[in-house]
């Protein structure tokens, strides 16, 4: 069986110094997005969004910290939020690929859309051919295919 993934600890001496420069200055978006990562990649998401969206307020042009805020909102359980905030980060950058790459996988697994997943998905083929998130995008589109394919030739339970 395979063993279970293990959950990275938080820093707690590297979130402390972090947040004492954030709290010593009040307009350092990089010391914010730093605290968020800490507690995203510790798979704390309620703090790591707290710190995401001070960073995105200080910083509402940056497409990565908006698109890590709204991957903390889909792990957190709201899709519905982690689409929209998407959409923030489309607007400011339509072929930004990590965001679309997510929404298509928010658009699948958080909403049953496969329609609007399969869209995202050929979004990143389109505008970064070659890269790993392109890769990604290309088996995750051959798996909703498949999945097509099986349930098309899946004869109706009789009675």
């Amino acid at each position: 069986a395979p063993e279970a993934r293990q959950v990275p600890p938080l820093d707690e001496e590297k979130a402390k110094a972090l947040k004492v420069v954030a709290d010593n200055d009040p307009k350092n978006a990089t010391a914010r997005t730093q605290l968020a990562n800490l507690y995203f990649d510790s798979e704390r998401y309620p703090e790591a969004i707290t710190w995401y969206e001070q960073a995105f307020a200080l910083n509402p042009k940056s497409p990565d910290v908006s698109t890590d805020l709204g991957v903390s909102y889909y792990y957190s359980n709201d899709a519905d939020k982690a689409l929209a905030q998407f959409d923030k980060s489309l607007a400011l950058d339509p072929k930004h690929v990590k965001t679309l790459l997510n929404h298509g996988i928010v658009r699948a697994f958080g909403k049953q859309d496969m329609d609007g997943a399969s869209a995202s998905w050929q979004k990143v083929v389109d505008v970064a051919p070659g890269t790993p998130e392109a890769a990604a995008a290309q088996r995750a589109l051959e798996s909703l295919k498949s999945a097509a394919h099986q349930t098309a030739g899946a004869a109706p339970a009789g009675q």
